[in-house]
């Protein structure tokens, strides 16, 4: 059913051009339809979260490369909290992947968790930059970390989500770490095919297309 799909749904919008009037919109999208969150700029977080403070706000993190010092997400991190955000998806540092600094990797998944507290962290690992063993390493990472979420894509990188690489995940996280897909996931039966593949978060910007709700309710 679509509600099934909706609650799972990061309402997804982080083009370079996108207005206030867009985030608007998206954020009473998925008031209306109870999807999980909206995913969204760090400068529009305050403005989302004063129209709409029942919603979970969600921003971006090192985003989209990651090879920002730990210092600087730790700065977004504190903007965004104090804008009232309540999610952060956080893009690891590939530069320290590729070098094989994975002790680094986790000292700054630890002190980026320690920063927002209760407040849920989704780490980005950009699957489609990494080998099988990469991603088997990151998931030790992301759980040794602390994070509660590991993040496949942020959307921004040569490919996006791949149904292989769930699998994977699924099986060298901890139990305490949740999955969510993101990246090129736009029709309803690939929501549904990452889901019941173990995801309990999608990002994407198509959930109102691909579902066929355009025309179930109107907008200002």
């Amino acid at each position: 059913m679509n509600q099934d799909i909706l609650m799972c749904i990061d309402h997804t919008l982080l083009a370079p051009y996108v207005t206030a009037n867009d985030i608007l919109r998206l954020c009473k999208e998925a008031v209306m339809y109870k999807m999980a969150a909206v995913c969204l700029p760090p400068t529009y977080v305050s403005l989302a979260k004063k129209q709409y403070p029942q919603l979970n706000i969600c921003t971006v993190i090192g985003f989209p490369l990651g090879y920002s010092s730990t210092n600087a997400k730790l700065a977004e991190i504190n903007d965004a909290l104090s804008d009232g955000c309540d999610e952060f998806d956080v893009v690891v540092n590939m530069t320290w992947v590729k070098n094989k600094r994975f002790d680094r990797i986790i000292e700054e998944i630890s002190a980026l968790k320690k920063a927002v507290g209760n407040r849920i962290l989704k780490v980005i690992i950009e699957t489609c930059y990494l080998t099988p063993d990469e991603i088997i390493v990151l998931c030790q990472c992301v759980s040794d970390g602390g994070a509660d979420y590991i993040k496949t894509s942020s959307g921004f990188g040569s490919a996006g989500a791949a149904l292989d690489d769930i699998g994977l995940i699924k099986q060298h996280i901890s139990k305490s770490v949740k999955i969510k897909a993101a990246g090129g996931i736009n029709s309803k039966e690939a929501m549904q095919a990452f889901i019941d593949a173990g995801c309990e978060r999608i990002g994407t910007s198509s959930a109102i297309k691909a579902l066929n709700l355009e025309n179930e309710g109107e907008y200002d």
